[in-house]
């Protein structure tokens, strides 16, 4: 039983915690405002101003939107905050206490306290109400939703008419916040713009629309992270992190790197391998498919002719065609490095060359009808250009000289 004290000095809200959960305890079981107030030891409009709250003047009473405040910290009960954890963060954010001790007290990351007042505080005075937040909370949260475009019509409208101008959604989701700040509705990101027009059926969107799109895609086209791929080949990969440094500084001769051309709906194919310091190319035959049996064979026929300092190892990219990697290096002695998934800039140089060889085998070509012979003449015309890189010689005249300077020596097997 509390007692009334004798100094009736005020003491702060802080310092009547313990009254303050029992008076609404002594609410609850039925007394009166008055009655619990002198029980208690509070003034009366202490008690009135606990029960209703005050506007944010402090000029009357308003609808209470909290219960007393907790003795007890509320534990996480899961992902979500729970409707305690609510009125907790109340109190203590009334209380003037900043989000990092709210967030440490309640055992939750200070974002996730910034960012449960700064999205379900009330909207005109910032007042931040634990029952109405909560109530916003779940709201937000139940599924499945009903699309932003589909509930408004003059929003629908205004995205068809930037699509009908050929506007990206990234350049119409901009210019909606630019163009209305002030109107939250009308604000979406590109995405929702995106999943509208290739979901025209459900959207509301006019049929159509996705020819606006840069691509014209019909439907999206899915990607995963490159990252995230499992391992292509059976046997353990040697990846380029794992080449030795002299092959980056194109100092030492006999460093090749390769890839395919591949043609008409992918139904043929052209090997290319270009040596990193001259740039000399060699172009791989492939009638018989590009399998990884028949490449293995291929390969080994290509580089048969190179002797070992000629031809020290060869940097590759996770192709389906080299799944006998290993084969190749027991019948070769010659090493094979991988380059990381989607990392074509790891090899430069046999891009470029490949951008070249598109000049003889445009794209969507059929390669097949291309026999070894036009083969070799198309890689003596391209190691006879004069390139820049190479103050102005060709790759051929850098190659032969190398060749020339160690005519005899073994052959790598």
């Amino acid at each position: 039983m509390f007692e009334i004290r004798g100094d009736r000095a005020p003491q702060g809200r802080q310092k009547l915690a313990r009254e303050r959960a029992a008076y609404f305890d002594l609410v609850a079981q039925g007394y009166s405002c008055k009655q619990a107030c002198r029980i208690v030891g509070v003034n009366p409009r202490t008690g009135k101003r606990w029960r209703n709250g005050t506007t944010a003047t402090g000029n009357g009473p308003q609808r209470r939107d909290w219960q007393p405040r907790l003795t007890e910290r509320p534990e996480p009960c899961s992902r979500y905050l729970s409707q305690q954890e609510r009125i907790w963060i109340a109190d203590r954010y009334r209380e003037n206490a900043g989000i990092r001790v709210i967030a440490d007290e309640l055992g939750r990351d200070p974002s996730t306290i910034s960012r449960e007042v700064r999205r379900n505080r009330h909207p005109s005075n910032g007042q931040y109400r634990p029952y109405a937040a909560h109530d916003r909370a779940v709201a937000r949260r139940a599924r499945p939703k009903t699309r932003k475009i589909v509930g408004d019509d003059q929003l629908r409208w205004l995205i068809q008419q930037q699509l009908d101008r050929r506007l990206s959604p990234e350049q119409i989701a901009a210019r909606l916040r630019r163009d209305v700040p002030h109107d939250r509705d009308k604000h979406v990101c590109h995405e929702t713009i995106y999943q509208a027009v290739y979901d025209h059926v459900h959207s509301g969107l006019r049929r159509g629309l996705v020819k606006a799109l840069r691509t014209g895609r019909a439907v999206r086209k899915p990607r995963r992270q490159a990252q995230r791929r499992q391992p292509r080949y059976h046997h353990p990969m040697t990846l380029i992190s794992q080449r030795p440094a002299e092959v980056e500084d194109r100092t030492v001769p006999g460093h090749w790197q390769g890839d395919l051309i591949i043609g008409k709906d992918g139904a043929s194919a052209i090997g290319t391998l270009v040596e990193r310091a001259t740039r000399f190319v060699k172009l791989i035959h492939l009638p018989h498919g590009r399998s990884a049996t028949v490449f293995r064979d291929a390969l080994i026929d290509a580089v048969a002719d190179l002797l070992a300092h000629v031809c020290r190892s060869v940097t590759w990219d996770q192709g389906a065609e080299m799944g006998r990697h290993h084969e190749f290096h027991a019948a070769t002695g010659i090493p094979i490095y991988f380059c990381d998934p989607a990392s074509p800039w790891q090899r430069g140089s046999n891009e470029n060359t490949n951008g070249l060889l598109r000049q003889y085998f445009p794209k969507g070509s059929d390669l097949s009808g291309h026999d070894r012979r036009s083969l070799d003449a198309v890689a003596v015309e391209l190691n006879a250009r004069p390139r820049k890189t190479l103050g102005w010689d060709s790759p051929a005249e850098r190659f032969t000289a190398l060749h020339a300077s160690h005519h005899g020596g073994s052959r790598a097997v």
